[in-house]
C-alpha cells in the first residue's frame, strides 16, 4: 500500500506543493526557524503548556477536584505515547514514502527522515496531547489544538510529510486521547487521590493551601474560589 496519492493531480499533492513552496521564496533564516519549530519547538511548547495546566489544576478546591483534575493532564502525554505507539503498525502497513521521494521539487530543510510518511508522529503527539489537554481543561486545550495544528503545518513546510499524513495523525491522536479516556480516568483517578494523600509527594496533585471554599449566602462567587467560568472546569471533573 505504498502508493498513496503519489498523482501530481491528486488535490494532497498540490497542497504538499503550495504549502512547501512557500519555503521557497521564504529567507534561510526563516526555513531554518520553521525547520527548528516543527522538528522541537512546538512539542517542547506543548509539554511546557502540560505542566503549566498540572500547576493550575493542583490548585482546586478540594482533593477529589484536583485528583481529577490531575489525572486528565497526566492522561495527556500518555496518551500521545499511546497514539505514536499504535502508529507503528500503521505505518509499517501503509509502506508510503516520503514526499521528497515521490515528487520533484520538495524543498527539504531537515534530513535523516528514511523512515515512512504515513502517518506523521508529530502530528500525532501534537494532537493527542491537544485534545488530551481538552479533557483537562478547556482553554489550555485549545492552547493545545493551536498548537497542534501549527505543528502539522510545519511537517508539510518541510516537505517531510503530505496533508494527508497530518491528518492521519491528527485523527489518531484525537481518537486514542478521547476514546481512551474514560477508561484512563478510571484508572489514574484513584492513583492521584492516592499520591494526594500521603506527605510532601501529595503536592504534586493537591495544593492543601488552596482549602474547600463555601459559597457565599448570596450566591455569588468567592473572589478566592474557584472560578465559576466553564471555560476553565475540567471536563473530567
Amino acid at each position: 500500500m505504498a502508493g498513496l496519492d503519489e498523482s501530481g493531480s491528486n488535490p494532497d499533492v498540490s497542497l504538499l506543493y503550495d504549502i512547501n513552496g512557500l519555503a521557497k521564496d521564504s529567507p534561510s533564516w526563516f526555513d531554518s526557524t520553521m525547520a527548528f519549530v516543527g522538528e522541537y519547538g512546538l512539542l517542547l511548547a506543548l509539554v511546557l503548556l502540560v505542566v503549566w495546566c498540572w500547576w493550575g489544576q493542583r490548585r482546586r478546591g478540594t482533593l477529589d477536584e484536583a485528583a481529577s483534575s490531575v489525572a486528565a493532564v497526566v492522561w495527556a502525554p500518555l496518551a500521545a505515547g499511546i497514539a505514536v505507539l499504535v502508529n507503528i503498525p500503521i505505518r509499517g502497513f501503509v509502506e508510503r514514502p516520503r514526499p521528497f521521494r515521490d515528487h520533484r521539487g520538495i524543498e527539504l530543510l531537515v534530513d535523516g527522515k528514511t523512515d515512512y510518511s504515513f502517518v506523521s508522529d508529530h502530528a500525532t503527539l501534537a494532537m493527542a496531547i491537544g485534545a488530551g489537554l481538552f479533557v483537562a481543561n478547556r482553554k489550555f486545550g485549545l492552547a493545545g489544538l493551536g498548537l497542534a495544528a501549527l505543528e502539522g503545518f510545519c511537517r508539510v513546510y518541510m516537505g517531510v510529510h503530505y496533508p494527508t499524513d497530518v491528518v492521519g495523525g491528527f485523527a489518531l491522536g484525537t481518537a486514542v486521547a478521547l476514546l481512551l479516556s474514560p477508561l484512563a480516568m478510571a484508572l489514574l483517578t484513584p492513583l492521584t487521590k492516592m499520591i494526594g494523600r500521603s506527605g510532601r509527594v501529595g503536592r504534586l496533585v493537591w495544593d492543601r493551601k488552596v482549602g474547600p471554599v463555601a459559597a457565599p449566602l448570596n450566591g455569588t462567587a468567592s473572589p478566592s474560589g474557584a472560578s465559576a467560568d466553564p471555560d476553565e472546569r475540567d471536563l473530567a471533573a
